[in-house]
């Protein structure tokens, strides 16, 4: 897989399959991920599918998803 930047272009992502979360409030406004051939994730606000998308390695998307298990995001939404 070849080496992506962050801002991207979402709809340029190949074979991205992008998943919103069960909690979305239905009126579009959510985050949508996917998972990346080479183990990372893109990230990408569901009002702009086709606007950029953040790229992150395996390591860091393992990492924010353990913290995010652990709470430690929780003050964002609170």
């Amino acid at each position: 897989m070849r080496n992506m930047e962050n801002g991207v272009s979402a709809s340029s992502i190949e074979g991205a399959a992008w998943v919103k979360s069960s909690h979305s409030n239905g009126d579009g406004s959510c985050v949508e991920v996917a998972a990346l051939r080479d183990g990372g994730m893109a990230v990408r606000n569901s009002r702009f599918p086709e606007g950029p998308a953040l790229v992150f390695t395996a390591r860091e998307a393992q990492a924010f998803v353990a913290g995010a298990r652990e709470g430690e995001f929780d003050f964002v939404a609170g």
